[in-house]
This record gives C-alpha cells, structure tokens and sequence, in this order.
C-alpha cells in the first residue's frame, strides 16, 4: 500500500448557509463540504433555495465511534450483497443523517474510489477508524472479489467484540463503582460525623477502647489528608493517562500489570488470546500468508503486552520456529490456547483451528465473566459490612459501655 501515505484528500471546510425552503420559509444552518458548489448540491437535493453562502473554518478530521464503524460495515456490506457499486454504496452512505462523521468518511472514501484509488488505501487514510487489520482484510476481499463477504464477517467480528467488552465492563463496573461509593461514604463519616462524636467521647473522662481510639485518629487524618489525597490521586491520574498517551514503555507496563490482576488477570487474558486467535485465523482463511499476517496484528488484542508478544513471535517465525513454540515462548497465551495450535500445525489446518480456538475462548469468557460476578458480589458485601458496620461500632463501643457502668 505505497500509495496510502503519498494520497491525500482536499481539505474539507464548514460553511454557513442561508437560504428558502419549498414553502418560502427563511432557513439557516451549517454545512461540512469541499466548496460551496458542494453545499448548493447537498441543499438543492433538499428543495432548498440558497441566498448566501459563507466559508468559516476548517472542518478539521471527522470523528466516529467504534459503533459507527461497525455500522458503516454493516451497512456498506448489505449494499454491496444487493448488487451496488462500491462508488455509488459509499456515495448513498454519505447521504445518511446523523451527528457522527461517518458520512463525511463515507463521502471521502467515495471521492478516492472515483480517483483511481483502491477501497483499502482510501480506508488506511482514516487509521483512528479502521486499523491495519481491517485495511488489510479489505484488501484481501478485494483482491479476491469477495469483499461483501469479507465486510459481513468484519462486522460479525466488532459486533462480538462490542458485546464482549460491554459485558467485561459491566462486570467490573458495579463492583468498583459500589466500592468506590463506599470509601467516599467511610470518608464523609470520617470528617463530618466521628468528629461530633469527638466532642461527646471528651465529656466521658475515661479511657476509650481502641476501636474507638483508631477510628478517631483516622478521623483526624482524614480531616487533615482528604483534600491533599484527592488532589494527588487526579493528578496522579492524569500524569497515567499522559504517560500511557506518550510512553511505550508505560503502556508495555500498564498492559502486563492489568494481565496480573487477582480475579480479572485471568480473564483479561482469555479475552486478549480469543481477539488474538479470531484476528490471525480470520486473515489466514482470508488467504494471508502466516508471515504477512503480523503486519497487521499491531492492535488486534487491546492490550500492549499481548501486542508486544505478537511482535515477539514474528520475529520467531521468520528466523524459522513453529507458531506453537513462539506462542509458548511469548508467555501471555494460556496453555488450552497453544496446544490446539500445535496440533493444527502438524494437521495444516491452522486457519479453522484458530477460529475454533476464539470461539472456545469467547465461552470461557462468558463463564469467567459470570464467576468474576458471582465472587464480586459478596466481596462487595464483606467490604461495605466492614467498613460502615466497624465504624458505626466502634463509634458507639463506649456509649454501650458507658450504658453498662451506669
């Protein structure tokens, strides 16, 4: 694809326009296009009469969620399995309303077919939108001529992952989120309320006991701490963003930690080596040769450290060791993940193997997922009991005893 980085596209402007509807009626609003024939094209198209036009600013790049992309996918597949051109399907899906910037993409990629310019390099135009894996499956499609195809399973494939990771977030949100809620809770009795009973615990005259004692010293330092905490733990915060956003390092580091996480580390595996399997089975079945496939398995698993093995084993296979002992040797794939592979080796049906292997993968997901729950739910209940039950009695351990010597 030399070509990608030596093509780029004319800058797109935002307009401003004025102008009457099909009643008579005085519209305003505001347009994304090339020039201003442009924008009396697309508001023609809508019956409207334009009395001015007036170019404001660059538009600057379009921006779309991975769910528009996976729609535009769907969608552009559809189109093409009814018989359209690929010109005249992206043309009609740059029509489609909505706030997203698919449609300007959509309209982008039309204009560079109409060029001359292959649907895969236009496609590698966009790379925050579509990543060197779908680049290069497109590219297979097209060289083979099923692209419709090759598009359908590419949705199938983002929808599965959209879905997965929607039920790996539900299942660590709660949890965190009810933690989280629990310790700001722990705090706020901490500063505002133990210190009122402070004030009763000091008319007592006696010795209080040391649940009592080590509740109202982390009332004090919580009164004295709280605000330089949550000051640090932003800042520290946004000092990890900016250094996963600028380190390689960090996120090599970052990647490997959540890997080892207690609970979810086991999980995050499995998910990473199903993306991993379906990304290198779908380009092998696809007909990419095993060592090209690396090319385009920079990002396929969403975590650095499994991206950094993937590196790690095509520098293996090029020096001639078997896809099984390079995987074995990355240490990141579990064991019910290689030997399948090392069979499929031996049988020369790596591609099916793999697919097999991310299905097998998915469902062991889905069950971790549901353990990871059932265990979190009375973790959550162990800690809150801890938590708000031990302050609450501790704070009222010398009421209670003060009631016995009475």
């Amino acid at each position: 694809m030399s070509a990608v980085h030596a093509h780029r596209g004319p800058p797109e402007w935002r307009f401003a326009w004025r102008g009457l509807d099909a009643s008579g009626a005085t519209r305003r609003g505001t347009l994304i296009a090339l020039d201003a024939a442009a924008v009396r094209v697309a508001l023609k198209r809508e019956r409207i009469t334009v009395l001015a036009i007036e170019r404001r600013a660059s538009a600057g790049a379009p921006k779309a969620r991975h769910a528009d992309v996976t729609r535009f996918t769907r969608q552009l597949a559809s189109l093409l399995r009814a018989g359209l051109p690929l010109a005249n399907a992206l043309e009609l899906l740059a029509l489609s309303p909505g706030p997203n910037g698919m449609p300007r993409i959509a309209a982008a990629l039309a204009r560079d077919i109409a060029g001359g310019l292959r649907f895969a390099d236009s496609l590698a135009q966009h790379p925050a939108r579509f990543n060197a894996l779908y680049c290069q499956l497109v590219a297979v499609g097209e060289a083979s001529g099923a692209l419709a195809a090759v598009l359908a399973r590419l949705a199938d494939d983002r929808e599965r992952a959209a879905a997965q990771r929607a039920k790996v977030r539900a299942a660590l949100t709660y949890p965190v989120a009810v933690l989280l809620l629990a310790f700001v809770i722990t705090a706020a009795l901490l500063v505002w309320v133990v210190p009122t009973f402070k004030q009763i615990f000091d008319g007592f005259g006696a010795a209080l006991p040391a649940p009592t004692q080590f509740v109202l010293v982390l009332s004090a330092g919580a009164a004295r701490w709280s605000v330089p905490a949550a000051v640090a733990a932003a800042t520290g915060t946004l000092a990890l963003q900016a250094g996963l956003r600028r380190s390689e390092a960090a996120r090599l580091a970052f990647g490997r930690a959540l890997l080892r996480l207690p609970l979810c580390g086991a999980l995050l595996t499995t998910l990473c080596a199903a993306r991993w399997s379906r990304a290198l089975g779908t380009l092998l079945a696809a007909g990419t040769p095993l060592a090209d496939a690396f090319d385009s398995l920079a990002h396929a698993s969403g975590n650095a450290f499994f991206d950094r093995a993937s590196a790690g084993i095509s520098e293996r296979l090029r020096h001639g060791e078997r896809l099984a002992a390079a995987m074995r040797a990355a240490g990141c794939f579990p064991a019910d993940v290689v030997q399948p592979v090392a069979v499929a080796e031996e049988s020369g049906a790596l591609d099916a193997m793999l697919l097999d292997v991310a299905s097998l993968a998915d469902r062991q997901v889905d069950e971790k997922i549901a353990l990871v729950s059932s265990l979190c739910e009375p973790l959550v209940i162990v800690v809150l009991g801890a938590l708000v039950g031990g302050l609450v009695v501790a704070m009222y351990l010398p009421i209670i005893q003060l009631g016995n010597v009475v």
